[in-house]
C-alpha cells in the first residue's frame, strides 16, 4: 500500500482530514472545504459449519462463523462492503483568532441490499464533530467519532483494505475484519477529548465518552441511561528512519454498567476495565505489527458484550494478533496475519460461553492507480466454547476493490 492510500485510509477512518490529507479541496472563502471518501465492493464465497450456539460468538451473531439454525454447513455468496464501509466525509477547516477550527460530517452508504427491491438500508452516520486548538497547544474535540481505546488496533489491521470477518452475510454495511479475532471494535462515540500537541513523536490523548448504553447479551445496547460516563486515554509514540514505526497503549474504563438485565430485576451492574499495548515497524518493503489486549468486563469483540454473568461478577478477557506484510516488485502488498480473543468463565456458569474465536487472513493488495486497490483474501474463522465440544468455523475467498478519493 503507497503513502497515498495510507492517507486516505486514516483520513477516511478517522476523518484525518488536513490539506495534507486532502481528498477533494474546495476554497469557500475563509474556509477550505474537503470532500473525501471511499468506495468499495466484494464478493464473498464461504462455507460454514456450525455445531451449535455459543453465547458471545460475536462470529455467528455477525454472521461469519455460524448460521442460525444448530448442526447446519452449507455455503453462501454475495456482495458486501468490507471491513471500511462505502464512505462520503465533508470536513471544513479555517483559522480564525490564532485557533485552528474545523467540522466533520460524514455518512456510509451501502454497495448492496437484501431487500426485494434493494431499498430496505440506510446509511450509517458515524461522524459529527468539531475541533479547534494550536500546535502550540493541542486540539479539543466535541462530538461523535471513533473510539480511543482500541482505535489503532483497528486502523493497523491489514484487512481495512479488504474484508476478514463477517463475510457471510451480504447486504450488511461493514464487515468486522480483526474484530472479536484479535480486537475490540473502538466504535464510534459522543466525546469530548483532548489531544496533546505533537511533542518530537509523543502524544497524548484523554476523553470522556458516552457509554453507549453497553449490554452484556446485546450488541444493540441497553435501554437503561448510564450513571456516569466513560473515560478513555492513549500514548503513543512515533519516529522516522530506517527503521519507522509506532509504539501506543489506550485504556477504557466505564463504571456502574446497568443494561436490559439489571433494568428487568434480573442482572447486576459490573464494571469495563481494558487496556492495550501495540507496535508497527516498517522497514523498507517489509511491515509488522503486533497487539495486545487484556482486562476484565470488555467482553467479545464489542465492548462490554458478555462482559459479565447475570451476578455483576466480570469476565477476563485477552486477546491480540501478528501481522505480517511484504510489497513485492510488482507493486502489490502480500500479508499473513493471525488473531485471537479469549473470554474466560467465572467459576460455577453453566452458559455455553464463546471460549476463543480466531481468524487467519491471508490477503494481496494490489495498487491499479494510486487511488485505486485490487484485493483478494482468504479468511479462516475458528469459535471454540467452553467446557464443550462445539465448534463453528467458516472460510472465505473475497475478491473486490476499493478507490478512494
Amino acid at each position: 500500500m503507497n503513502n497515498k492510500i495510507k492517507l486516505a485510509v486514516a483520513g477516511a477512518v478517522l476523518s484525518a482530514a488536513s490539506v495534507a490529507n486532502a481528498g477533494i479541496v474546495i476554497p469557500a472563502g475563509d474556509w477550505t472545504l474537503d470532500v473525501n471518501g471511499n468506495v468499495n465492493a466484494f464478493a464473498n464465497f464461504s462455507q460454514h459449519d456450525n455445531e451449535g450456539t455459543i453465547n458471545g460468538d460475536l462470529m455467528s451473531a455477525y454472521g461469519t462463523g455460524s448460521a442460525s439454525n444448530t448442526g447446519s454447513e452449507g455455503s453462501t455468496q454475495g456482495i458486501n462492503t468490507g471491513l471500511l464501509p462505502a464512505w462520503l466525509g465533508f470536513t471544513g477547516t479555517t483559522r480564525q483568532n490564532d485557533v485552528d477550527v474545523s467540522f466533520t460530517m460524514s455518512m456510509q452508504p451501502n454497495v448492496s441490499d437484501n431487500g426485494a427491491t434493494g431499498d430496505s438500508k440506510q446509511p450509517l452516520w458515524r461522524q459529527a464533530f468539531i475541533t479547534f486548538g494550536d500546535k502550540s497547544w493541542g486540539t479539543v474535540k466535541l462530538g461523535k467519532d471513533i473510539g480511543i481505546f482500541g482505535k489503532n488496533a483497528i486502523l493497523s489491521d491489514m484487512t481495512l483494505l479488504g474484508v476478514g470477518g463477517g463475510f457471510r452475510n451480504s447486504g450488511v454495511s461493514t464487515t468486522t475484519g480483526g474484530i472479536g479475532t484479535g480486537y475490540i471494535y473502538a466504535a464510534w462515540k459522543g466525546q469530548f477529548a483532548y489531544t496533546t500537541p505533537n511533542m518530537n513523536g509523543f502524544q497524548a490523548t484523554v476523553a470522556m465518552v458516552n457509554p453507549n448504553m453497553l449490554d452484556r447479551n446485546s450488541l444493540q445496547g441497553s435501554s437503561k441511561d448510564q450513571t456516569s460516563f466513560g473515560f478513555e486515554g492513549e500514548v503513543n509514540y512515533s519516529w522516522t528512519g530506517d527503521v519507522a514505526g509506532k509504539v501506543w497503549a489506550s485504556t477504557a474504563q466505564y463504571n456502574d454498567v446497568k443494561d436490559n438485565q439489571y433494568v428487568n430485576g434480573t442482572g447486576q451492574a459490573w464494571d469495563v476495565q481494558m487496556w492495550d499495548i501495540g507496535v508497527n515497524l516498517n522497514s523498507g518493503n517489509l511491515g509488522l505489527t503486533a497487539y495486545y489486549y487484556d482486562g476484565e468486563g470488555g467482553g467479545s469483540g464489542v465492548l462490554g458484550y458478555y462482559g459479565a454473568d447475570s451476578n455483576g461478577k466480570e469476565r477476563d478477557s485477552d486477546g491480540g494478533y501478528v501481522q505480517a506484510t511484504y510489497v513485492i516488485p510488482t507493486g502489490t502488498k502480500l500479508g499473513l496475519a493471525y488473531g485471537e480473543t479469549r473470554v474466560d468463565k467465572n467459576s460455577g456458569e453453566t452458559t455455553v460461553l464463546v471460549d476463543t474465536q480466531s481468524r487467519w487472513t491471508l490477503g494481496a493488495y494490489h495498487p491499479l492507480t494510486k487511488h485505486l486497490n485490487l484485493v483478494a483474501e482468504y479468511n479462516d474463522i475458528e469459535v471454540d466454547a467452553h467446557n464443550s465440544s462445539i465448534e463453528n468455523d467458516a472460510q472465505a475467498i473475497s475478491l473486490g476493490a476499493i478507490l478512494f478519493f
